[in-house]
């Protein structure tokens, strides 16, 4: 029987809480993974933690704002003939600015990280992925961005994620082949987002994600997923 491939994970804002986690159980599930990060120093010390404990990752900077900084990354990768077979969008900010109170400035800050960056990185990848004919794309999401919630919580993060959502649903209606494309909400979770007094860790939050990325070709599409049960967009 000849082996299955073996998938190499890209997972942007991999250098500390969900991000990170995610790098240590794709590595674990026995995937490639390349751990991205806009500060070089951080992405480096956090890829040096992971492959002290014998696991398959390698660093690459990346920022989400700048097409150029992804292109570049993307470049880079495909030089060193390393395909990305799963895309984990995972970089995200969160202004908590209510709407009247949030500034042009923080707004456009906001789209540029939580929106376009995903939007960059699937050009990027994507492609490939449908080339392929196979691919499986996880944007890190939140409860936030629901419109059947109403988008609680503050405003610029909220409506970037209804946004994500939207792109999400958008891009899994244009992929061919066993390309599978979904958004997670991993609820609140104690990182330095979150903070210490949120009730989930990130070990549960990652479940959900790892499950998403590693889907059979049966899995589900164009999801919305807490806790791998489908909640409403």
């Amino acid at each position: 029987m000849e082996a299955s491939p073996v998938r190499t994970a890209l997972v942007t804002g991999g250098n500390r809480g969900i991000g990170f986690e995610a790098c240590r159980e794709l590595a674990e599930a026995g995937l490639g993974v390349v751990l991205t990060a806009r500060d070089p120093e951080r992405g480096a010390r956090a890829t040096e933690r992971l492959q002290s404990d014998g696991l398959d990752v390698r660093f690459e900077r990346l920022d989400v704002t700048s097409d150029d900084s992804v292109m570049a990354c993307a470049e880079r990768l495909a030089a060193d003939g390393v395909a990305i077979d799963v895309l984990v969008n995972n970089a995200a900010i969160y202004p908590t600015d209510r709407f009247l109170a949030t500034s042009e400035e923080t707004m456009r800050e906001t789209v540029e990280t939580n929106l376009l960056g995903p939007f960059r990185t699937c050009r990027a990848f994507v492609p490939g992925m449908v080339a392929r004919g196979y691919g499986r794309v996880v944007n890190v999401s939140s409860d936030i961005g629901s419109i059947n919630a109403g988008i609680p919580g503050p405003a610029a993060y909220g409506i970037t994620k209804a946004a994500l959502h939207a792109l999400t649903r958008r891009l899994a209606r244009e992929v061919r082949g066993d390309v599978k494309v979904n958004a997670m909400s991993p609820g609140w979770v104690r990182t330095d987002m979150g903070g210490p007094g949120a009730p989930r860790s990130v070990e549960q939050a990652c479940d959900t994600l790892v499950w998403l990325a590693t889907l059979p070709a049966d899995g589900p599409t164009d999801g919305l997923f807490r806790d791998r049960r489908p909640i409403p967009w």
